[in-house]
């Protein structure tokens, strides 16, 4: 039975547009979202002809296509959930939905996430492989080509699928669209490119989708609002400290459950729902405010629900189950060969009732390293011990210090020599080095713009001897309020902020990186040139360094300073639309007052912004831009037969080149 809330008051209360206020700033984004075209697979076919049977003639009715029994998958994601955030578990907040979901399943009240982030989170759920694996350690690493995924997989075999996901860091430009005929991303701008989209506005289309979808179909619904900063609609306020992120829990709760109440009775009576989180949060403790920094169990540990009921009986687990055995497991539920090359495990025995052993989880956060040049942390947890590998390393006995207050490194040597080798054999298999795998199309494409670099490979392996983010806390902690003005527009005290971190560690990459970004906020762009240009050399694999690089020296008239930056972010991000549109009108400016042969160069970048941007106008406009600035340059050579040529394409483009054409006193000629 499904239940949902008997009443649901203000669900479409006005949500202030979110800005990202926290440490997780992966890359600047300012283009719209790209939402991939539906595509619908046939499923069934006619059976096959019987031994010895003669053919059908053509006047003869075709067999009926068999239907196709296979149950339905929904996959629910809620981004930044902690455990205790749910009335089932936690016994505090009221979440009505969620709670009957897992009292009708097998639930997991502490499963354990491999990272602390959202995009390396998701890429482990959906492939069941740990993220030094699959290469993405980080926000805004595009995942790599040869990844296979659970969507891939499943509209391999027949399914229709489609995600529908809510926020930045799922974009389909990182690449989780892949195996998806519908990978909706559509969200509402946000400052500096972080965007999201409303529960409300997620289910519905989920919903739309869902019913006009042919059985069997794979959905993937993601809900972002509970992520940093918490503002859920007045009516979900709960009180106390925790109050607006346990409203935020509670409002996407009430969504979850007009989710399950809206669905096509044929396709709930035939459906495995899986619920879980990418990651939990801190909320203070451990003094985290958020998460991505430590991976304590207050960011690591989250909830996980298998519903399949007629095959899955009710029951609880208290087994440390772990986000990569999501994929694996469903694949067994539904019948379907497993992926290969995974590190979970399929969890079936153990939701069947059986006797099951589940493996020591891996984790890891690489946050510390890649923003602020400080340790990353990995840790091992094997039954109810843990150990965090740091320079000052970390033993708890979390059955009998849920909290992780007790340090028992010293106490208990045995065990930590036991978990210490362990974290080196699954460290034995080779790691995917950041930031991962360019597309070879998009290198190819940079090569032939003139960047001989694409493609070379980076390396980001941390060196020893670097401190303990456990002794960096009150400079993360000045970081955090610099950052918190940067969002707010108070750019003075921002870089007042960083700059007193910078005082104390010059190399910070995090700071260099954001007072840079402040300056040119702030209009003084000789100096964030200056600022940003350091942070480059600190960091060369920061797309978020090189875009606000390039777009400082565009400002102040050196596009062909800037052009070698907007190629590096084509690379980092090849399907970042806004990297190719800048690249061109680099090209384009240089063109115009330089080395003619740019235009062409300039023609070739925008068209890539185009085909990644569809449905941009702007892009539209630019690339016809360009294309009349090549039919100028046929003209100044007296080649009207190439000018006509250039003209045409750019009407084909945008219609609206026409009437510029006409207007321009060089191209009106052409203009019949």
């Amino acid at each position: 039975m499904i239940r949902t809330p008997q009443t649901l008051p203000n669900l479409a209360d006005s949500k202030n547009l979110r800005t990202h206020r926290g440490l997780l700033l992966a890359v600047l984004a300012l283009g719209f979202c790209l939402v991939a075209p539906l595509v619908r697979a046939s499923l069934g076919s006619a059976p096959p002809a019987r031994p010895g049977a003669a053919s059908s003639s053509p006047n003869q009715a075709a067999a009926p296509a068999k239907p196709d029994t296979r149950p339905n998958l929904l996959l629910i994601t809620v981004d930044t959930l902690r455990p205790d955030a749910l009335g089932w578990i936690g016994g505090k907040n009221d979440t009505p939905s969620l709670d009957a979901l897992a009292t009708e399943g097998v639930r997991f009240p502490a499963a354990v996430s491999a990272v602390p982030l959202t995009l390396p989170a998701h890429t482990s759920i959906l492939s069941g492989i740990l993220p030094r694996r699959h290469g993405v350690r980080d926000n805004g690493q595009p995942v790599p080509a040869g990844v296979e995924t659970l969507s891939q997989h499943l509209r391999q075999s027949g399914y229709s699928t489609a995600a529908f996901v809510s926020g930045f860091p799922l974009e389909s430009i990182f690449g989780l669209d892949r195996g998806f005929s519908l990978y909706d991303d559509r969200m509402p701008e946000g400052r500096q490119g972080w965007t999201e989209r409303r529960a409300f506005d997620t289910t519905t289309a989920a919903l739309a989708w869902i019913a006009k979808a042919k059985s069997p179909w794979f959905v993937w619904v993601h809900y972002y609002d509970a992520h940093h900063p918490y503002e859920p609609p007045r009516s979900f306020w709960r009180p106390g400290t925790r109050g607006a992120y346990d409203g935020e829990v509670a409002y996407v709760d009430a969504w979850i459950g007009r989710l399950r109440q809206g669905l096509p009775a044929g396709a709930a009576a035939n459906l495995l729902t899986v619920m879980t989180a990418d990651h939990g949060e801190a909320l203070g403790e451990h003094r985290e405010k958020t998460h991505g920094y430590f991976v304590y169990d207050t960011t690591m540990t989250v909830p996980l629900v298998f519903h399949f009921p007629g095959r899955l009986k009710p029951a609880a687990s208290r087994e440390p189950a772990r986000l990569i055995d999501v994929a694996p497991t469903v694949l067994d539920l539904l019948g379907q060969t497993p992926l290969s090359d995974i590190d979970g495990i399929s969890l079936r025995p153990l939701l069947e009732g059986k006797p099951q052993t589940v493996p020591a989880a891996y984790l890891e956060t690489r946050l510390p390293w890649v923003y602020f040049g400080w340790a990353p942390l990995a840790a091992v947890r094997d039954g109810s011990w843990k150990l965090i590998a740091a320079p000052k390393p970390e033993l708890y006995d979390l059955s009998r210090d849920p909290a992780e207050a007790t340090n028992r490194i010293d106490s208990e040597r045995p065990v930590a020599r036991r978990l210490e080798a362990a974290l080196r054999e699954i460290e034995k298999r080779p790691a995917v080095s950041a930031p991962g795998v360019e597309a070879p199309e998009a290198v190819a494409k940079l090569r032939a713009l003139g960047y001989l670099g694409a493609g070379s490979p980076s390396a980001d392996q941390p060196p020893t001897g670097l401190p303990d983010p456990k002794d960096r806390i009150e400079l993360r902690d000045k970081l955090t309020a610099g950052e918190d003005a940067l969002q707010e527009g108070r750019f003075a005290a921002a870089i007042a902020a960083f700059d007193a971190v910078l005082a104390v560690e010059p190399s910070n990459r995090f700071a260099t990186t954001r007072s840079g970004t402040a300056l040119l906020e702030a209009g003084r762009y000789a100096e964030a040139a200056k600022r940003l240009t350091r942070a480059v050399q600190l960091d060369p694999d920061r797309a978020e360094a090189r875009f606000a690089l390039g777009d400082v020296l565009l400002r102040l008239g050196k596009p062909r300073e800037a052009i070698p930056h907007w190629m590096e972010l084509a690379r980092l991000q090849p399907r970042r639309a806004d990297a190719w549109s800048n690249l061109g009108l680099a090209l384009l400016a240089l063109g115009r007052t330089g080395n003619p042969a740019d235009l062409d160069r300039a023609a070739s970048a925008l068209a890539e912004a185009a085909r990644l941007d569809p449905g941009n106008p702007r892009r539209r406009t630019d690339l016809a831009n360009a294309h009349l600035d090549l039919a100028r340059r046929a003209l100044a050579k007296n080649d009207r037969v190439a000018a006509n040529r250039a003209l045409l394409t750019a009407v084909e483009i945008d219609p609206g080149a026409r009437e510029r054409a006409a207007a321009d006193p060089k191209l009106s000629v052409l203009v019949r």
